[in-house]
C-alpha cells in the first residue's frame, strides 16, 4: 500500500532532487568566480565607489562568489572579456559594438534609461530661420560640427549618413569644425553657419525630445519656431551591461531580474551602479546597437583606432 507524503515532506524531497542534480549548481562550480569588468572613471585610478556594496549584491543576486575587475582602459576591458577572463562587463555603446566585432562572443543584457524615459541619442542636423530647406543641398551650404572625439555631434552624424548610403568625408569643404560643441553652437546663433550636426535624446518610442543641442541653443536665445530639424540619425542606444554569451541561462536570468529590478528595490546600490542615467535598466538586445555597430565600422574603415 502507497502512502501519499505530507506536502511540506514532498516539497522538501523535490528541492533535495534539484540541489543535487550536478546539472542545476554546475555553471557555478565551473565558473567559481564570476567577475564583472567596470572602467573606472577617469582620474579614479583603479578604484570604484561603492565596490564592497556592489560585491555584495551582485553575489546575493547570483548566490556564488563575485569579483570585480577595474580595466584602464575599454580596450582591456574588450580584450578581457573576449579571452573570458571576465564573464560580464559594463560597456559604452561603442565600446560594446566593437567587442561584438571583436568576438561575436558577447550579448548585451541590459541597459540604463533616463528618468524622463530617454534610452539614448540621436544625431541631428538643425537650421534657423530657413536657410537649410532639407538635407539634399548641403553641400552648397556651411556646416558646423563639433570636434571629432564628439559622439552625437561629429562621428554618429558621419557614420549614420554613410550607412544611408550619402558618404560625407570629414574634411569635406562645406564642414567647419568647431573647437568645442559651445563653439558650433554659437557659430548658429551668430549666422555664421546656416546647419548644426548636434545631439538630441530619445525616448523608446523613438521620438526625439527637445533636449541636448536644440535645448542648448534655445536657452541661448533662438525660439523653437526659429530652428528646424531637417535630418535625424538613428537611434545611439546608451551602453549596455553585456555578458558572455557561453554563460549559463540561469546566470543570464538572474543578472536580468537583479538589474531590471534594481533601481525600485535598492535605489542607492543603483546610484553606485549608474550615476548618469537615474531611471533604471531596461532590457536590450543586440539589434539595439546596430547604430553603434555602424560607427565602429566607420571608425574602421578610415582607419582610425577604435
Amino acid at each position: 500500500m502507497r502512502v501519499a507524503l505530507k506536502a511540506p515532506a514532498a516539497l522538501m524531497l523535490v528541492q533535495v532532487a534539484l540541489w543535487s542534480n550536478p546539472a542545476h549548481a554546475d555553471w557555478r562550480d565551473d565558473i567559481g568566480t564570476f567577475r564583472i569588468g567596470i572602467v573606472a572613471e577617469p582620474g579614479a585610478g583603479n578604484t570604484v565607489p561603492g565596490l564592497a556594496r556592489l560585491t555584495d549584491a551582485y553575489t546575493k543576486a547570483l548566490g556564488m562568489k563575485v569579483e570585480f575587475v577595474v580595466a584602464r582602459d575599454y580596450a582591456a576591458l574588450i580584450e578581457a572579456q573576449a579571452n573570458a577572463r571576465i564573464e560580464y562587463a559594463i560597456y559604452s555603446a561603442t565600446a560594446y559594438a566593437t567587442a561584438s566585432q571583436r568576438c561575436g562572443c558577447i550579448e548585451p543584457l541590459v541597459a540604463p534609461i533616463d528618468s524622463d524615459g530617454a534610452i539614448g541619442i540621436r544625431s541631428v542636423l538643425l537650421t534657423r530661420d530657413g536657410k537649410l530647406p532639407d538635407l539634399a543641398p548641403m553641400e552648397s551650404h556651411r556646416i558646423v560640427m563639433a570636434p571629432s572625439d564628439s559622439a552625437g555631434g561629429s562621428l554618429l552624424p558621419l557614420a549614420a549618413l554613410t550607412a544611408e548610403g550619402r558618404k560625407v568625408a570629414e574634411d569635406a569643404p562645406f564642414l567647419v569644425h568647431a573647437d568645442s560643441a559651445a563653439a558650433a553652437e554659437t557659430m548658429l546663433v551668430d549666422g555664421k553657419a546656416d546647419g548644426l550636426f548636434g545631439w538630441v535624446t530619445a525616448a523608446a518610442d523613438g521620438q526625439p525630445k527637445a533636449s541636448g543641442t536644440q535645448a542648448r541653443l534655445q536657452a541661448a536665445g533662438l525660439s523653437g519656431a526659429t530652428l528646424r530639424v531637417v535630418w535625424t540619425s538613428g537611434l545611439l542606444r546608451y551602453g549596455p551591461h553585456a555578458v558572455r554569451s557561453d554563460l549559463d541561462p540561469e546566470a543570464k536570468r538572474r543578472l536580468t531580474v537583479f538589474l531590471t529590478n534594481l533601481k525600485s528595490m535598492t535605489p542607492d546600490v543603483y546610484d553606485l551602479l549608474e550615476s548618469k542615467h537615474s531611471g533604471g535598466f531596461a532590457v536590450v538586445a543586440p539589434k539595439d546597437y546596430e547604430v553603434a555597430a555602424s560607427m565602429v565600422r566607420f571608425v574602421s574603415g578610415r582607419g582610425a583606432p577604435q
